[in-house]
């Protein structure tokens, strides 16, 4: 995909750090003062490089590393446009992806995260025309530099699987999907009215095309001209592809806005189609009725015009005798798609359907040309009704002036509306539905949805046409493009055989390598003007032929990327069906809300294509969807400085930052205006990412870049933040030495070999560790009964059983952010607390530093996916954190593999919770209203739950211990006590007034006190 492309610079300079290895020691220190220092001499920003040879020698075993197998994940970021330069949007991106690919990994899924390059396209051209270099030259340089980038950023990649799309045993395939489309009449050829750039010589897409319609690279003035185009017939698929957005939609598996963007876009209307006849003031001249849709028939009554395209049959028929007529269509081509301008057809006026069915007979119909009406929507005719719509009335107003506006709806029932008069303040629309005019014969006061059924039953019972349908915006997808760089179209011309398909044995159709001489400073399609390649025989008839010349878009390549990543070498086939079977769909795919329209569209249009033939047998069972989840990131803004004077935009050399939370412009001494909006180079408000990582490090980087927003919001870059993510990281790097270990401890500490065992198994194996007492360890049986369950936990100090339930709540929680919500910031915030938590837990006892390690070794797991540097150096060190023999500072060896992705993801053990919680929340209600809730101790495990007086008694004795419990139950001054009129004690509960119960709900969740009348207490 493509991006903001910022100033070039060289992430590989930028990064180079002297001393990336750690100084060599004989020894680990063993010592707590030794620990922490050893802790503070490591360089958080050095982490990345240090550990990237160690993974990049586990990288053949990678799969192998897992724990458990728990099948295949498919996790896929959108492909990257080689640019030369990554910036902060692609750093957001693969950040995303790398740390869910990450995530999927160490829960035992085998994840295919591949990378590839969007390589073609007009950029690359153009860059090429400018410096009279090969396209292809141009390009690969990019790769080779984005590469580069893209390591640096500590990412892992499946660089096994990268495909170039500018590759000929890749765009071999697109065309063989060309040639597949084709062969089902998907693919054709037909004339179509384009946006041509006299200049580039080229045909422009309408986002191309700016407000003043000139292009956006020339700046040539935008011309409209009828050329023969090649289509894919998107619209065969037009109903699946609205149908199967419901499904999408399902349990949040596509943002909301992607699917209502899609839904737009595909623009399926229902309404009603309605015939106007046309009437001539010459009875030599006939015109056929004129078809037009609305989804309006309540407004019938309000038609004041009928609006026809440029090249409607009624307007090219008058056109050969109409100068004036002529020099509009011309004037026309150079006016923006939105122009109110028009021109009135004389001698001929349009009737209203309706005027044989209703006494109100209404007047003849104007009608204009006007270039906002589209050759393809409908018939290339729509009814203008100003009343009732904003466009109309602007239109109405350019080319009618004042002449009244009819009103044929009101938001109330029996008005009969004025028109609508310009200068009165009320010359607004009313383009809500509502009530017809209370003076339209057989139809008034009829709601908007009334009406316009029994407007159409009374045209078609005086025999006019009306019907009910639909209309589509969904245009068929135009894939010429008369460029060099790009996927040639497989089709040869033949002079007796017409367009002929490219052999499939003959595929790819190469492009010609060109010198690069041969693109300085040219204009045009190089390939219509090189004969040799040009020059074909057709594979038909054998007779002299040429190719065709017009190269496919570069949404094309896009549309299918993610099958090829799955068999990215196979040479005869697109991928393996069995590959497919098994591969798709992509299980996450990340990206950009830039693309939900188009590329998305065409990526699920070509999917479910491909579901319908041998390449995706079973793509029927997800409706040919190729994506089950998309996440869309949101763009990054940076910090943007403008003078307060002028309102000019301030470069980073002309504002002294010295303190940053005070910047001043250097010439004034003025605080400039400060804001976040988009990167451009225009607003000098682009950022390095390499400059970035070089200061920071690249884990520090993406924390900071994950924690600072959601996913799927505006990310405002904000460097300054950064430091305290640092710190963090450091705290964590510190908490790995176990420097909280005691020195006394710590030469008997032993570090645990199971890493995932749960609290009870640690307890109990602590024995053998000679961590607890003689007498604690006498009362431990070989079975966890309930009673040992008791004694084990009962060896916990309140500090340490805190501690072991934050760590249990984060593991759950966090787990739930990295697989369901994608909250990547609240994971960073979630882990900062759960570092903290250890960080302040006391040493109560010999348990501390085995329930610490454990607690750290989760911390550690848990963020490795989002910083692999730090967690592999913090790993390195909890893990030898007491060893008191020589070891070399050097990686270590990789067989056995040892790296923190191969102890797979912590689980949650929630179930502990309960036996580690000794209070629980009691709310408390007097005759069943809600008065105040309160932490009180949980029922002892020696109470009989079901003598609901003993439990109703201990409730009361420990509610009367809070200082809640006393503002109600307290004899002298309780609540309940004063409004009780006896003065005496229950004999049945005591603590309470006589009369009154004690109902305790769910043991000790919700206490009830319910006196003899209800309302007494208030």
């Amino acid at each position: 995909m493509r991006g903001l492309s910022l100033q070039r610079v060289s992430w590989r300079r930028a990064l180079r750090h002297p001393g990336l290895h750690p100084r060599s020691t004989s020894r680990w220190a063993t010592t707590c003062t030794d620990r922490k220092r050893r802790a503070e001499e490591t360089r958080i920003e050095s982490l990345t490089a240090k550990w990237q040879p160690h993974w990049d020698k586990l990288s053949p075993q990678w799969h192998e590393l897992r724990k458990s197998d728990r099948g295949n994940a498919y996790v896929l970021p959108m492909f990257p446009y080689p640019s030369g330069t990554l910036h902060l949007g692609h750093l957001r991106v693969y950040t995303i992806s790398d740390v869910l690919a990450r995530f999927k990994h160490m829960q035992g899924y085998k994840v295919l995260h591949p990378i590839g390059w969007d390589a073609f396209g007009l950029p690359a051209e153009n860059a090429a025309i400018e410096r009279g270099v090969h396209p292809e030259t141009w390009t690969l340089q990019n790769i080779e530099a984005m590469k580069g980038q893209m390591k640096e950023m500590g990412g892992r990649w499946d660089w096994d699987a990268e495909i170039q799309t500018c590759d000929p045993h890749f765009y071999k395939h697109t065309q063989r999907i060309f040639l597949m489309l084709h062969e089902r009449g998907l693919a054709y050829q037909a004339e179509s009215l384009v946006n041509y750039d006299p200049v580039d010589r080229t045909v422009l897409a309408n986002e191309q095309v700016d407000a003043s319609g000139r292009s956006w690279r020339s700046g040539a003035q935008v011309e409209k001209v009828m050329l023969k185009q090649w289509f894919l017939k998107i619209k065969a698929f037009q109903e699946p592809l609205l149908k199967d957005l419901d499904a999408l939609a399902g349990n949040g598996r596509w943002p909301e806005k992607v699917l209502a963007m899609q839904r737009n876009w595909i623009g399926k209307s229902e309404g009603t189609k309605l015939c106007f006849d046309i009437e001539s003031a010459s009875s030599d001249v006939h015109f056929e009725p004129v078809d037009v849709f609305t989804t309006r028939a309540d407004t019938l009554f309000g038609v004041q015009y009928i609006a026809l395209s440029l090249r409607h049959p009624i307007v090219q028929q008058l056109a050969v005798k109409d100068e004036s007529l002529q020099a509009f269509i011309e004037q026309a081509k150079e006016l923006p798609p939105d122009t109110k301008e028009g021109y009135l057809l004389p001698n001929i006026v349009a009737r209203n359907p309706i005027a044989d069915s209703n006494d109100a007979n209404p007047s003849p119909v104007s009608i204009y040309v006007a270039p906002y009406v589209l050759d393809d929507y409908g018939s290339g005719a729509v009814m203008g009704v100003p009343g009732h719509d904003t466009r109309d009335h602007a239109f109405w107003r350019t080319n009618a002036g004042e002449q009244p506006i009819k009103v044929v709806i009101s938001s109330k029932q029996g008005v009969a509306p004025s028109t609508l008069e310009p200068g009165t303040g009320e010359d607004v629309p009313m383009t809500e539905k509502g009530f017809v005019a209370t003076n339209i014969a057989r139809f008034g006061d009829m709601t908007s949805e009334q009406a316009a059924g029994k407007i159409v039953d009374a045209i078609r019972s005086s025999g006019k046409q009306a019907e009910k349908t639909a209309t589509w915006r969904l245009r068929d997808w135009l894939i010429s493009r008369q460029r060099y760089w790009g996927t040639p179209i497989p089709i040869i011309h033949c002079y007796s055989c017409g367009p002929v398909p490219v052999p499939e044995k003959d595929l790819p159709v190469k492009l010609p390598n060109l010198p690069d001489s041969f693109f300085d400073g040219r204009k045009g399609n190089p390939l219509a003007e090189d004969e040799h390649w040009k020059k074909t025989t057709c594979p038909k008839c054998g007779s002299a032929a040429e190719r065709e010349t017009d190269t496919m878009d570069t949404f094309m390549d896009s549309s299918w990327y993610f099958f090829r990543f799955l068999d990215p070498k196979n040479e005869n086939a697109l991928v393996d069906p069995v590959k497919t079977n098994s591969g798709m769909p992509v299980d996450l795919y990340v990206g950009g809300v830039e693309h939900a329209i188009l590329h998305l569209l065409y990526a699920r249009f070509i999917s479910k294509f491909l579901a319908t033939t041998s390449t995706w047998p079973k793509g029927y069972l997800t409706n040919g969807e190729p994506f089950t989840r998309l996440i869309t990131q949101g763009m990054v803004h940076g910090e943007t400085f403008t003078d307060p004077d002028n309102g000019r935009f301030l470069r980073p050399d002309e504002v002294d930052l010295t303190n940053r939370s005070k910047p001043l412009v250097k010439a004034t001494g003025l605080a400039p205006n400060v804001s976040y909006e988009k990167m451009s180079k225009s607003k000098y408000n682009g950022v390095d990412p390499g400059a970035t990582i070089a200061r920071h490090g690249a884990d520090a980087t993406r924390a900071h870049m994950l924690f600072q927003a959601p996913v799927g919001d505006v990310l405002e870059w904000d460097e300054k933040k950064i430091t305290g993510v640092q710190r963090w990281l450091q705290r964590v790097v510190r908490l790995s030495t176990a420097s909280w270990i005691p020195d006394d401890e710590v030469e008997n500490f032993v570090v645990p070999t199971q890493i995932d065992a749960k609290l009870l198994s640690i307890l109990q194996d602590l024995p053998s560790k000679e961590v607890l007492t003689a007498a604690q360890s006498s009362e431990i049986a070989s079975s966890l009964s309930p009673v040992t369950r008791e004694s084990l936990i009962s060896s916990l100090k309140p500090e340490e059983a805190k501690l072991w339930i934050k760590t249990q709540q984060t593991t759950a929680s966090v787990t739930e952010s990295y697989s369901q919500t994608y909250s990547l910031n609240t994971i960073v915030s979630d882990l900062m607390t759960l570092t903290n938590t250890i960080w302040d837990t006391p040493h109560a006892s010999p348990i501390t530093p085995y329930l610490k390690w454990h607690s750290t070794a989760h911390l550690i797991r848990m963020l490795a996916p989002i910083t692999p540097g730090v967690a592999e150096e913090a790993w390195h060190l909890l893990t030898t954190c007491t060893s008191n023999h020589p070891i070399e500072d050097s990686l270590p060896n990789p067989n056995p593999p040892y790296t923190v992705f191969a102890t797979g993801f912590p689980i949650a053990d929630l179930d502990i919770i309960t036996l580690l919680t000794h209070t629980r929340k009691c709310v408390v209600q007097v005759d069943g209203k809600r008065k105040f809730d309160v932490e009180i101790p949980k029922l002892p495990d020696t109470m009989n739950t079901k003598d609901s007086k003993a439990v109703a008694k201990w409730m009361l004795g420990e509610l009367v211990k809070t200082e809640e419990g006393r503002e109600w139950l307290d004899r002298e001054t309780g609540k309940i006590w004063k409004a009780d009129k006896t003065g005496q004690v229950s004999e049945v509960f005591g603590m309470v007034p006589q009369g009154w119960k004690v109902i305790v709900v769910g043991g000790g969740k919700l206490c009830n006190f319910v006196g003899p009348r209800k309302g007494k207490s208030g």
